[in-house]
């Protein structure tokens, strides 16, 4: 079958009306590549899942994930979450997902660090409009070919919510062969630096200049908005070059340790999940093979991240409920008006059918997708994983939402 076009390591957040779930398969989709479909088990029926996502989940199973997880906070009860599962962590044994099984995050990476960022304009370490040029390592690139691109016209802001203009390093389409396409079978443990990334998203012209609408990307009208892994990728440099540290050591420092996230961490060039963990799933070639193992080195910053759905939601009722940020970066954070709606810095908001706005962000990387979504204050949450990153259809994430903060009679207490 011929390849798929490149994509992102996380869809474009979706239009304010409906979010699409695994609409696009990852760019950083890498492959195990066996050459005989697995063989599927029965799956078991739902666990513990409350009538308000229970269907919800069952649809997703159905179109094609093995798995599939939930974890809801109400009332910023977080010990209380409950838990729900549908169908298998392995298709082998049968195993389910459990509560604390360990995922690749994919773009929900982006969102830390973002709030790393925000802190560091909120300590008076750099601005949102500083050039990133002026906060970077030295070494880094700053053009491409014929100045083109340049990081001395990128700001910080433009990073962060998707309007610089950079190419998207994992559309290079020789690089997305390697990444999802035929050539993983070669290029599954390739390390790969942010340098070497970088300077491939700045040999390709630009999809249009800092803060300006990109013909090619066509999003919310008038948007200037193009959603590229490269923005995230400078960023965790200007982390490394604000703070003298690799981005992943403030991130630990910073949010991971403070707010006790034990099963989240940045694997690096490591190819394994840690314990406890199920599978991944992908359908190369028309088989659906085991994606598990991989090298998450050209993901970095943005999308390397390993967590839980415990730590998802422990992060984001700290992020939404003002425990991360000052006032002003929340506001900063939320703000969609360059975006017109689309993005904000590092999360987005998500309109449901019944009228509701919950904040939060999607990811996903080979094998896996997952979403965090909540209201405005963070006391109701629900964070939600597949164990696949096959296309499914595109209400199946608007229903778990829906079910979970739309108001329903048959909703339990």
């Amino acid at each position: 079958m011929p390849l798929h076009p490149p994509r992102p390591i996380t869809p474009v957040p979706p239009r304010p009306v409906a979010l699409t779930v695994l609409a696009v398969l990852a760019a950083l989709a890498l492959t195990a590549c066996t050459s005989t479909p697995l063989a599927p088990v029965a799956r078991p029926r739902a666990v513990r899942a409350p009538a308000t996502t229970a269907t919800a989940l069952h649809r997703l199973v159905t179109d094609g994930a093995p798995g599939a997880a939930a974890l809801a906070t109400r009332n910023g009860r977080l010990p209380a979450s409950r838990f729900s599962v549908v169908g298998v962590a392995d298709l082998r044994s049968g195993r389910r997902m459990g509560r604390l099984d360990r995922f690749r995050a994919g773009s929900l990476t982006k969102t830390l660090v973002a709030t790393v960022v925000l802190q560091l304009v909120g300590e008076g370490r750099l601005a949102l409009d500083d050039p990133a040029a002026e906060h970077l390592p030295p070494g880094v690139p700053l053009t491409g070919a014929g100045g083109a691109n340049d990081l001395r016209r990128v700001t910080i802001r433009q990073l962060l919510d998707h309007t610089s203009g950079l190419f998207n390093y994992t559309e290079d389409p020789h690089l997305a062969e390697q990444l999802y396409g035929t050539g993983f079978v070669a290029h599954r443990y390739d390390r790969h630096t942010p340098t070497e990334l970088l300077r491939i998203a700045l040999a390709h012209p630009p999809t249009g200049s800092p803060g300006t609408r990109s013909p090619r990307h066509k999003g919310t009208a008038g948007a200037p908005f193009a959603y590229s892994n490269t923005n995230y990728l400078v960023l965790g440099l200007v982390i490394q070059g604000v703070t003298g540290h690799p981005y992943a050591e403030e991130l630990r420092r910073r949010i991971l340790a403070p707010f006790d996230l034990r099963g989240t961490s940045f694997p690096g060039e490591r190819p394994t999940l840690p314990a406890p963990h199920g599978r991944g799933y992908s359908l190369i070639d028309g088989h659906q093979v085991d994606s598990t193992d991989l090298n998450p080195s050209r993901a970095g910053a943005a999308g390397e991240m390993i967590t839980t759905l415990v730590d998802l939601n422990r992060f984001f009722a700290a992020l939404l409920g003002g425990k991360l940020l000052a006032p002003r970066q929340m506001a900063q954070l939320r703000s969609e008006k360059a975006t017109h709606g689309a993005y904000g810095l590092g999360v987005y908001a998500t309109r449901l059918p019944c009228g509701v706005t919950v904040w939060g962000h999607n990811g996903d990387i080979n094998g896996s997708y997952a979403q965090t979504a909540g209201t405005a204050d963070g006391r109701h949450l629900v964070s939600y994983r597949v164990n696949t990153d096959d296309p499914t259809d595109q209400g199946d994430g608007t229903a778990v939402l829906t079910a979970e903060f739309c108001p329903s009679r048959d909703r339990p207490d």
